[in-house]
């Protein structure tokens, strides 16, 4: 299930106390370059936010066409070189922050919420690519800069991209169409796009990008989905990662990012493999109604199967988009939600923050704001910490160490060690 099916008639936007690891959703456009009718974001209460020029907005469903004869299949591309994965177990503490609008609006609005945080810190940046046509599916000029820009000025952020797998991606297309479609692009015929989105994307000084390449496959909101030919999906996907990881200085890290739930199709009849896989994320929102997040745990490929299955495959975990839907302004899902994501670390991840979603942005939503608010403000530095060689622990003079708990401790690198001379005042050497 997927929120956006809700405001496309508004050519709406995609898009805890301290135990939470958020990180950051920022989703960035330009006038140049028509935007997805789900990426464009909601102001502030009293900022009002204009259309975003060329905006794609879906056309209305179309009447069922007949079936052609399905062509035979092309023969499976070779598979990919197995990928460099990221380490399960890393020191890298996860990154935080939310969606806060599509284009470079956002980059300024993360630094907002930054001070509405009390200074907590947000180190990602998230942005869709449109998928309204293969130009700006390839990074169109002009559409990626503001977010380079973003990314390069600190070592520890993350810049995380959506990137469509095909084009009219929010076009309402039949199935025979996709399945037609996923086939060329199982053949081949799309390749050069997404390398031209590849060497963008390094020559922009952003070869690290993390991609989430077909997101939401499991449904039946976008064309890039899988479930009209689940084999040929698989064969584009391993495709276009194998395209993108030819171009010399690529570091990409891709993201293979389901709806929780069962959705149209088991999203784990679309997984392309572990050698085309570097991450394994989840968009999950408070949804359907009335549905506990007990339930949301324990349901039929929900967030305990996502966690179990990609510790199966050695994956580090996401949730790119998440946030408050059906069930309204829900602070016990908000709080559940911080701690399931306090207790498995995923690698990043990203709360949708407009309404009916959102918090900050979002002034329908009180008690789940005042809860996260209370989670994430005044959090220090997200440090990332370089491995170092054991050392016997040394005990500061004159201070005794504070056992604050294991997760405490796991934010603040170490323990607190509170000093019992801090009244005696030191003389200062005279010149």
């Amino acid at each position: 299930m997927n929120p956006r099916r809700s405001q496309r008639s508004k050519r709406s936007g995609r898009r805890g106390k301290r135990l939470a690891f958020i990180a950051a959703g920022i989703i960035a456009s330009t006038a140049v370059v028509a935007v997805p009718a789900h990426t464009a974001g909601k102001a502030p209460a009293g900022e009002p936010t204009p259309a975003p020029p060329g905006a794609a907005v879906p056309a209305p469903p179309e009447s069922p066409a007949p079936a052609p004869a399905e062509s035979p299949a092309p023969a499976a591309s070779e598979s990919p070189a197995p990928a460099e994965s990221p380490d399960p177990a890393d020191p890298q503490l996860p990154a935080i922050g939310a969606y806060l609008d599509y284009g470079p609006l956002g980059v300024d609005r993360m630094t907002e919420l930054s001070k509405w945080l009390d200074g907590t810190e947000l180190r990602v940046g998230h942005t869709y690519l449109p998928g309204d046509r293969w130009s700006n599916i390839e990074g169109a000029p002009r559409f990626l800069e503001s977010w380079a820009a973003w990314r390069k000025a600190k070592d520890d952020r993350m810049f995380v991209l959506n990137v469509p797998m095909l084009e009219r991606n929010e076009d309402r297309i039949g199935d025979w169409q996709v399945r037609s479609m996923l086939r060329q692009g199982a053949a081949g015929q799309f390749d050069e796009h997404f390398r031209v989105l590849a060497k963008r994307l390094v020559d922009l000084g952003v070869p690290d990008t993390v991609i989430v390449l077909g997101w939401e496959m499991n449904g039946t909101t976008y064309t890039h989905r899988c479930g009209p030919d689940p084999e040929s999906w698989k064969t584009y996907w391993k495709r276009i990662v194998t395209t993108m990881r030819s171009v010399p200085g690529q570091k990409f890290k891709f993201d293979f990012t389901p709806n929780r739930g069962r959705d149209a199709i088991p999203w784990t009849d679309c997984y392309p493999g572990d050698d085309s896989v570097d991450i394994i994320g989840l968009d999950s929102y408070d949804q359907p109604s009335g549905v506990t997040f007990d339930q949301q745990v324990t349901e039929e490929y929900g967030l305990q199967h996502h966690v179990d299955f990609a510790k199966a495959h050695k994956k580090p975990i996401s949730y790119p988009e998440w946030g408050l839907f059906r069930n309204g302004d829900n602070d016990e899902y908000m709080r559940r939600m911080l701690k399931w994501m306090a207790e498995h670390k995923p690698l990043y991840n990203t709360v949708t923050d407009y309404c009916p979603h959102g918090v900050w942005q979002c002034k329908d939503n009180p008690k789940a704001t005042k809860v996260y608010r209370e989670a994430l403000s005044g959090l220090p530095v997200n440090p990332t910490p370089k491995p170092t060689e054991p050392t016997a622990p040394v005990r500061p003079p004159h201070c005794s160490p504070l056992d604050l708990g294991d997760w405490v401790e796991y934010w603040l690198g170490g323990k607190l060690c509170l000093r019992f001379d801090w009244w005696e005042r030191k003389e200062r050497p005279r010149a």
